[in-house]
């Protein structure tokens, strides 16, 4: 039996620990998953800054099955648009650029000349998929759905107290970082907890700047830990230090930071947007709260301070479920079966 091949199309240093990002873990995660299912995975990276691969299609054999990183088919929507028409491409909506409340006008048409040519998509949320077909950028029969899973990983030690608070996220807008600080700020000097922030702030360092900045004058430093980047053991570490994962994004495909908190055994207070509903299960274990919105953040994670006996009910839920999350052999096997159908 021939092994099937599939050029997988990524972002450059995709695999690099200094450029964590959800989708980048999403591509090497399934990457490896469909190795392990018996496909012939040949990656192709795209610089978006250089450009050193203006066609990274040019070269590839006519039929050839490919898997477009969708923030890269975003890039070269010029491109995708001429290799679909000799070849079978698959592209992977990670995000909705349209769905970015700053979003420009220019990346939204990109987005949507990019997916027109697809002959698949497979979005990573359910969530995704229906905006996709209700927005006219696919439609139903052709995309598929295929949502992140959580690394194995044992449940967390916490703290007694159930103050260590962690977000986990690129420091950008969309991400909500400002919403939290906010939100601490409303809490006052005498609620007691401790935050870590994990995330690159070099894609929007202006914004990351500031809300750090906000966090100091309210006399915020000391409770605050601003992390950066950090490499798996160390982020490993940081959610076993956890005792809450705070996801307060304006925009969420699905939320992968917060099926490793689950996974964990950690509960989730997070904004109810996108695909977050879907990932923040079971729905004991999360409160949900409308995005963008600090009072009814800080009244979340108020009563998650304050009250001992929701904290034990959700942290048990969470750990009860723990063992029964998605995984990422899950995810392979959804987009296996899209590429399966292709060949």
């Amino acid at each position: 039996m021939t092994t099937p091949i599939v050029w997988l199309v990524v972002p450059a240093g995709f695999d690099h620990p200094d450029r964590v990002s959800g989708g980048n873990v999403y591509d090497q995660r399934v990457a490896a998953g469909l190795r392990a299912l018996g496909w012939d995975v040949r990656l192709v990276e795209v610089d978006r800054e250089v450009f050193s691969v203006p066609d990274p299609f040019g070269e590839l054999p006519a039929g050839g099955l490919v898997l477009v990183d969708g923030l890269v088919a975003t890039y070269l929507p010029a491109a995708v648009g001429i290799a679909a028409r000799r070849l079978r491409v698959v592209l992977l909506a990670h995000m909705l650029v349209a769905a970015f409340p700053d979003a420009d006008a220019r990346a939204v048409d990109a987005e949507r000349r990019a997916l027109a040519p697809a002959h698949r998509i497979i979005a990573v949320s359910v969530w995704l998929r229906d905006e996709l077909v209700q927005r006219g950028l696919g439609t139903a029969e052709h995309t598929s759905v295929a949502t992140p899973g959580a690394d194995v990983a044992p449940i967390a030690e916490g703290t007694p107290t159930g103050g260590s608070l962690l977000c986990v996220g690129t420091v950008a807008p969309h991400k909500g970082q400002d919403t939290l600080i906010q939100a601490l700020i409303e809490l006052g000097s005498g609620a007691t907890w401790t935050c870590t922030i994990a995330g690159s702030g070099a894609v929007a360092p202006g914004f990351a700047d500031r809300v750090a900045a906000d966090a100091a004058r309210a006399g915020l430093s000391e409770r605050i830990a601003w992390a950066g980047v950090l490499g798996r053991k160390e982020l490993d570490g940081a959610y076993d230090r956890a005792d809450v994962l705070v996801a307060p994004s304006r925009t969420e495909s699905y939320g992968i930071a917060v099926g490793d908190a689950l996974r964990r055994g950690i509960p989730v207070i997070a904004s109810r947007v996108g695909g977050i509903p879907e990932a923040a299960q079971p729905a004991d274990a999360a409160i949900l709260v409308p995005p963008q919105d600090p009072a009814a953040l800080a009244l979340a994670l108020r009563r998650w301070i304050e009250d001992p006996a929701l904290r034990t009910r959700m942290s048990a839920a969470a750990t009860r479920a723990a063992p029964h999350r998605r995984e990422w052999s899950d995810t392979a096997k959804d987009v296996h079966t899209v590429l399966a159908a292709l060949t």
